[in-house]
């Protein structure tokens, strides 16, 4: 493996919220997933649970700087929003650092964008800016499908507090596109660079990562990838990175959540 390829895969580990939102993953599946998060060549940046399994993980990761994110208003994007917001409350309460909104995309794509400015502005409201709580929002880019719906979706939630935009749930059949993640970096670049970016869903490679990497560090800047302002949501992709790593390129990660 090259020096550039380590460097590479040792970023981009950096920048990983380990994933488990498996349909049926149940306590011994998150605990794994946390084992994982502290590996040999080092920490990713959160793990992203179920909201039921938010007190257990958060208890596993106590101390390691790992943080606990989880998901709300998912995968459909049609829940209530107070019940949203309720959810919101409670997974932090348990111990959540990050949340995960899917935004209303099905009433987006039919034209009603006052559905997700309400959506977003609400559990803002509930994840509050300046606590160390994080919002990322997640624009379902593979169902949107159109770059300019895209970058509206994009713009919308940046201007209602978005902290991080993020592709894809890893439940459509497309997810994270360079299409779609270069169309959300140009809108943080004109609005607001201090918003992230989180490509998700269908990341199972090192060239995947690096590939992303590069196209941030081309729009954005070198400097400006961090896990404050990017990351990468995957399930696999830390299999891959790790055996990269160890001078196997051939491994790839398993695509679902």
């Amino acid at each position: 493996m090259t020096n550039d390829s380590s460097s590479t895969a040792h970023r981009a580990i950096a920048l990983l919220d380990l994933t488990e939102l498996g349909d049926h993953a149940t306590v011994d599946d998150v605990t794994a997933l946390c084992t994982r998060a502290i590996g040999p060549h080092g920490k990713v940046a959160a793990v992203c649970v179920w909201p039921r399994h938010v007190a257990h993980a958060a208890r596993q990761l106590a101390a390691t700087g790992v943080r606990i994110a989880t998901v709300v208003n998912f995968p459909s994007g049609n829940d209530d929003i107070d019940a949203v917001v309720e959810l919101a409350r409670a997974a932090q309460l348990d111990g959540a650092d990050e949340i995960d909104l899917v935004l209303p995309y099905r009433a987006f794509l039919a034209g009603d964008h006052a559905r997700g400015a309400a959506m977003i502005s609400a559990v803002r409201q509930a994840v509050a800016a300046g606590s160390g709580k994080t919002l990322k929002v997640i624009l379902e880019t593979g169902e949107l499908v159109d770059l300019a719906v895209i970058r509206a979706a994009a713009e919308l939630a940046i201007r209602h507090g978005a902290d991080f935009i993020k592709t894809s749930t890893g439940k459509t059949p497309v997810s994270a596109t360079l299409g779609a993640t270069q169309v959300m970096l140009q809108a943080i670049h004109d609005l607001d660079p201090a918003v992230g970016l989180k490509p998700s869903g269908g990341i199972r490679t090192l060239a995947d990562a690096a590939a992303h990497l590069a196209q941030a560090d081309t729009i954005m800047g070198p400097a400006w990838a961090s896990p404050a302002t990017f990351r990468f949501g995957a399930s696999g992709l830390l299999t891959a990175l790790e055996a990269a790593i160890d001078g196997d390129t051939t491994v790839t990660g398993k695509a679902a959540y």
